[in-house]
């Protein structure tokens, strides 16, 4: 399996990683690890989540997700084979939220208690802190990296305003640097990132780990009409690709799965596995069925025919 560094850490992963907001929500237990599982043994070795997954659901109060992982890790022994990627900075409780250095430190031993490792391979800011200045943010992750708990840093719904100036507190003050940046960014939504992020990260030779990759299901093939968003959570997230623009995207999508003999999803990831910019996108699975239809997009090589294809019906 091709191997891609995020950024200039060291660190390399193969070009996806698991979206692990479903742990503790939509799966739990020994599905967690026969998913877990799966995505090793097809030759992956990242997985992404945060200690707000999953505070959304009635009764959690956020770390299910960690917790899930955690006890995967420690079942399985597959520690050394795996990246892991958690975010801190996301409201828990009113007390529980933001980027202040006292703040991080105790997350983060939270994240290593519930993970049930002594170190994370990549910890993300998950949204900016206005109120706290990036000197501070930086220099609790200065701390966490001397003390080994964490081997490198990335930022998540930032502007690029915000990650340009890190970068320069960084550089100036000898602090880590951000190696990553994990925005929205699929087939539909590819104005912002493509306008604004995208020469940044090219130019600072950032690593991008996109969520939203199928486009909260979208993209999939599977919502093609109001009609099929009946008794779907995901309903209300998908309706707004239900128009013009969306229905040419999922007809360039059907072409040219058929064409490889694949489906739209492996095709909508292999598109953006095949963009420069991108290291890794972020895909979610509740069972092995779809885990293997997704896992096939790191192998499907589209030709530039192909690519343009999709590139002039999804065009902004």
């Amino acid at each position: 399996m091709e191997q891609r560094e995020l950024g200039t850490s060291g660190l390399k992963t193969a070009p996806l990683f698991f979206g692990g907001n479903v742990f503790g929500w939509t799966v739990k237990g020994a599905d967690t690890a026969l998913l877990l599982d799966a995505f090793l043994d097809a030759g992956f070795n990242a997985i992404d989540t945060a200690d707000a997954y999953s505070v959304w659901v009635p009764g959690n109060k956020g770390g299910e997700s960690e917790t899930e992982i955690g006890k995967w890790l420690k079942q399985s022994g597959k520690r050394d084979k795996v990246l892991i990627a958690t975010k801190v900075g996301a409201e828990l409780a009113a007390n529980k939220k933001g980027l202040k250095k006292e703040y991080i430190i105790k997350a983060a031993e939270d994240s290593l208690q519930r993970l049930q490792t002594d170190y994370v391979d990549l910890y993300q800011s998950h949204y900016d802190d206005a109120e706290t200045p990036v000197e501070e943010t930086l220099s609790a992750y200065a701390q966490l990296i001397k003390e080994g708990k964490v081997r490198a840093i990335g930022a998540s719904n930032f502007s690029v305003e915000r990650i340009h100036e890190s970068l320069k507190v960084s550089s100036e003050k000898g602090f880590p640097s951000y190696q990553t940046l994990q925005p929205e960014y699929n087939l539909f939504d590819r104005e912002k990132y493509e306008t604004t992020f995208e020469p940044f990260v090219s130019k600072q030779k950032l690593g991008v780990i996109s969520y939203f990759s199928l486009a909260s299901g979208f993209l999939s093939g599977k919502y093609r009409s109001e009609a099929d968003l009946a008794g779907s959570s995901r309903g209300p997230m998908v309706k707004k690709y239900l128009n013009d623009r969306g229905k040419a995207i999922l007809k360039a999508l059907d072409s040219v799965a058929a064409e490889y003999n694949s489906t739209p999803a492996a095709v909508s990831l292999a598109w953006l596995i095949a963009r420069p910019s991108i290291t890794a996108p972020i895909v979610s699975a509740t069972n092995t069925k779809q885990l293997a239809e997704f896992t096939k997009a790191a192998t499907l090589s589209l030709s530039a025919y192909a690519i343009e294809t999709l590139n002039t019906a999804s065009a902004y």
